[in-house]
């Protein structure tokens, strides 16, 4: 894996890292704890070279489209204001990182972190022109907030030592790690960053 050093430009995305999707939550990603002490290692350098920190989160009403009781295919999870809605609790993020808030009305759905949000804004108004991307789940936001910032043009790097999948099918987290290869992210982990 080669080399990238981190400088000015670059920005940390953070997807989705809520306690709803880790163990004992309502839509529990398995393995999703794991992710926690890597992204914490990315936040660290960013945070040591004074490079921004964004952190996705799913906002739900309690009557959200994409729960089952609406016809969704989703269990309730990540009610906004509820426990289950908060970021990790091991998860360091800075006082400073900037939160989105994504899927916030109950009849739109928003796996991306770019859909009907100010993060496209927010990181041009950073001077963002690269972004680094993990956290939760690999085949829903993390794709979908990748497959955003390819059509915004951002160079993307996906941190792919800090992400897990739902697999509802057993080659989910497989073809969306080669669709976002294909759409042009790089794939990258702690060790190659510097």
């Amino acid at each position: 894996m080669k080399k990238i050093t981190i400088t000015p430009g670059d920005a940390l995305i953070i997807v989705d890292v809520q306690n709803d999707f880790l163990p004992g939550g309502s839509l529990a990603v398995k393995h999703g704890e794991e992710v926690v002490p890597v992204l914490n290692h990315y936040i660290a350098l960013f945070q040591a070279k004074g490079l921004p920190i964004f952190a996705t989160r799913d906002w739900h009403p309690a009557n959200h489209c994409s729960f089952q009781a609406q016809g969704g295919m989703w269990p309730p999870h990540c009610i906004a204001s509820t426990p289950g809605a908060a970021f990790a609790a091991q998860l360091d993020l800075p006082p400073d990182a900037r939160i989105i808030s994504k899927a916030t009305t109950p009849d739109k759905d928003a796996y991306s972190g770019f859909e009907e949000t100010e993060l496209d804004s927010l990181l041009r108004a950073a001077g963002v022109r690269r972004i680094f991307v993990g956290g939760l789940a690999t085949e829903y936001c993390v794709l979908n907030t990748v497959k955003d910032a390819r059509l915004h043009n951002y160079p993307t790097f996906l941190l792919d030592d800090a992400v897990r999948a739902v697999n509802v099918h057993p080659a989910d987290q497989r073809l969306a790690l080669e669709e976002m290869l294909r759409l042009g992210a790089e794939p990258t982990g702690i060790e190659a960053l510097e």
